[in-house]
């Protein structure tokens, strides 16, 4: 029967261990009433938990429903994993947890057959001990789990699970909080975004009338000219015409790519609308936009074997809109006297076209290189939303197509494109080169 020493040992460690919840609870409570982003809740909610339970290693997963995976938000430790790793959301102790909505203690991995040992495998890590805790809904629905590994001194037991549990119950409170304070500012945002493409149509509009009148005045001089005057003139006029000429176009892609970024903020993309297409005429075009901007910089645009290209099935306003992007994003990266050069050439197995954006400045370091076309993206400019990098995949992706990057600091930044001939749903065969 227990003594009266045990009975004060127990005590002792109930007393413990409500203190640790209490202290849990203030500090996650302490980070609900900040108007923090989920990224910085789930830091927060991470490092609280690592904390009050003494462990080395933690992540927060939260589950993507649409690719059906529980995808790594945040990871602490030495051999921390890779924000935007996944996982399926069916499979291991994560997956077993995230369906059923019940906690799991785990004293020893290798006698749980559950436990997913890809992720060990991939970052060097040795699992021992861990606590993997569903983070729910209001309603009770799980939005993704948080895992606690290896505890510094002994093993992670129940009263390590009964203080988890508090910080995970308030952590997705508080991450549900925080997505919808960001859903509600998006829709905000969306809102703005209508009236100012509104307002930037209306805006545009006396460039567009000016361009044409003053057109329509160089004209009436010109041919007012004695013929000796008029051939002297013409390059003059030549001139005139290609500038105008450039304005117009260039108000009306302003307005597309005020629409577009609307549409990329709201999540909606417009079908495609593919036609013949020579990729050399596209980038032409954006060069002839952005030669100036170039040159003042010192650098110069060149293009190698686009002329040789068939033609392709494509978006030709889309893929003006992939190349403005990947360019006018470069200029500012290359030192004066370096290079952006658009390079082409046939697939080898014939039904594609592979294309490269090579640029001779300061290359990207690996964390912000390895994101790019990834759920998570950042960009890596001062006060950059990292939409041009979504609107490039989305080009690529709606022609079927892939983006890869190849980049070194110091050195440059390739983009490396591959786009089919005929993607699946263009209307007809491109014509054969």
């Amino acid at each position: 029967m227990p003594t009266g020493s045990d009975n004060s040992q127990e005590i002792r460690r109930q007393l413990l261990r409500r203190e640790r919840e209490v202290e849990a609870a203030r500090r996650i409570s302490q980070a609900l009433s900040q108007h923090i982003s989920v990224n910085e809740l789930v830091e927060t909610a991470l490092r609280t938990a690592l904390d009050v339970v003494g462990a080395k290693t933690g992540s927060v997963l939260l589950a993507n429903p649409d690719s059906k995976e529980l995808v790594f938000r945040h990871s602490m430790g030495e051999k921390p994993v890779e924000p935007g790793t996944a996982i399926p959301w069916d499979q291991g102790i994560a997956g077993a947890v995230f369906h059923s909505g019940k906690p799991m203690v785990v004293e020893d991995t290798a006698q749980e057959t559950r436990h997913f040992a890809g992720i060990d495998q991939a970052t060097g890590h040795t699992t021992r001990d861990m606590i993997t805790l569903p983070l729910k809904q209001w309603e009770g629905k799980s939005i993704g789990v948080l895992n606690v590994l290896n505890k510094r001194d002994g093993r992670l037991d129940e009263d390590d699970l009964a203080i988890l549990t508090i910080i995970s119950s308030i952590a997705a409170a508080a991450i549900e909080q925080a997505r919808l304070f960001e859903e509600a500012r998006l829709a905000e945002v969306v809102h703005r975004l209508g009236d100012l493409s509104h307002d930037v149509k209306n805006l545009l509009m006396p460039v567009v009338t000016g361009a044409g009148l003053l057109k329509s005045e160089i004209d009436d001089l010109f041919n007012s000219l004695p013929q000796k005057q008029a051939s002297k003139a013409k390059p003059g006029h030549d001139m005139c015409h290609e500038v105008l000429a450039m304005l117009k176009d260039a108000a009306g892609r302003i307005q597309d790519r005020m629409k577009e970024i609307a549409d990329c903020v709201k999540g909606l993309s417009a079908p495609p609308q593919f036609a013949p297409c020579w990729a050399t005429g596209v980038v032409d075009t954006v060069l002839k936009t952005l030669r100036l901007v170039a040159e003042e910089k010192g650098l110069t645009l060149r293009t190698e074997g686009l002329d040789d290209l068939p033609m392709l099935m494509a978006d030709e306003r889309r893929l003006y809109n992939l190349f403005y992007n990947l360019i006018n994003n470069a200029i500012p990266e290359v030192p004066k006297g370096g290079s952006i050069t658009v390079r082409g050439q046939r697939a080898l197995e014939g039904d594609a076209v592979l294309l490269s954006v090579a640029d001779t400045g300061r290359g990207m370091p690996p964390e912000i290189r390895d994101s790019l076309f990834t759920a998570r993206a950042i960009s890596s400019k001062k006060g950059g939303t990292g939409l041009g990098t979504k609107i490039v995949k989305d080009v690529v992706d709606a022609h079927s197509g892939r983006i890869t990057v190849e980049s070194t600091v110091g050195v440059g930044t390739t983009f490396l494109i591959r786009l089919p001939l005929r993607p699946p749903g263009s209307p007809a065969e491109p014509a054969k080169s």
